[in-house]
């Protein structure tokens, strides 16, 4: 069985990065490939297994007609008995419009509408192919260092048969919800060390601030009913065939109260899933 992972999403999202990152992997790249010559592609490599860990493919806006000719060819991949995979990238709008007014790039979608615009449009253009995706993966808040690193991951994973990965982030509300997250705790009713001078510039990995968010009754009270959903969840996710899941741990800034219980479920899923990471992503805002 071929591994064929599809890269597509809007436009300004990362996808030439994903595909660096495949690459490096050991995965044979097409950059732009065109939608009806993807089945043509894929016989002409015969019943041999590739040389390569696999084939990816970055497909999107670019061609005209993508939107309406990819579900038939994503289907016609799937009854060929190709392991496909389609990784859908995304970001913020104002982000996107700020990464092309860094470029100076045209937009896809370029006509007379303005930038924001035809971002706006190209989204609403891609939401069926949204919704065929296996992984979506917002970057928003991601370096270029990070988004290779998720890709990277991503490889190794296919390649190594792993079972569900598992990662554990925390995040501030302010600055966004993750767009890929699949489950969301939201920690603000705790007590918030912020309002604490001694402990403001600190962040939820410190001893201190641990003292601080434990000492009160609830912490212990929801982490214990919260670790029990996870148990019961997790072997049902299993179950259905998933290959990532993304518990989110949010509080205002995502650098004290969820950063701390994130710890704590990390700690605590290790004990039964052995593809596991924990990510701070707004520890440093």
């Amino acid at each position: 069985m071929t591994e064929l992972i599809i890269i597509t999403g809007c436009s300004g999202a990362g996808k030439h990065t994903a595909m660096a990152a495949l690459e490096d992997a050991g995965y044979y790249c097409v950059d732009n490939m065109p939608v009806l010559l993807l089945s043509q592609f894929m016989a002409l490599q015969g019943s041999d297994e590739p040389q390569a860990a696999g084939f990816a493919f970055v497909m999107d806006m670019r061609e005209k007609g993508f939107t309406e000719r990819f579900p038939g060819v994503w289907e016609e991949m799937r009854k060929a008995g190709h392991d496909v995979e389609v990784v859908f990238l995304e970001a913020e709008n104002d982000i996107l419009q700020h990464r092309f007014s860094q470029t100076r790039r045209p937009h896809p979608v370029s006509g007379s509408r303005r930038l924001i615009d035809n971002i706006r449009f190209e989204k609403v253009q891609l939401a069926p192919i949204r919704a065929l995706a296996s992984r979506i993966i917002d970057t928003s808040y991601y370096s270029v260092h990070q988004l290779r690193a998720v890709m990277e991951d991503l490889a190794r994973k296919r390649n190594a048969g792993a079972e569900m990965r598992v990662q554990v982030l925390s995040f501030g509300f302010k600055y966004g919800l993750p767009g890929d997250v699949d489950l969301v705790a939201d920690v603000r009713f705790l007590k918030n060390p912020y309002f604490s001078a001694e402990l403001r510039d600190l962040d939820g990995r410190s001893e201190a601030v641990r003292k601080f968010i434990f000492e009160d009754p609830q912490t212990e009270l929801f982490l214990a009913k919260y670790a029990d959903l996870l148990d019961y969840l997790l072997p049902l996710y299993r179950r259905e065939g998933k290959k990532y899941l993304t518990i989110g741990v949010g509080c205002t800034g995502g650098r004290h109260r969820s950063v701390a219980i994130a710890e704590n479920l990390y700690r605590h899923l290790k004990n039964s899933v052995s593809e596991i990471e924990l990510h701070h992503r707004d520890i440093n805002l």
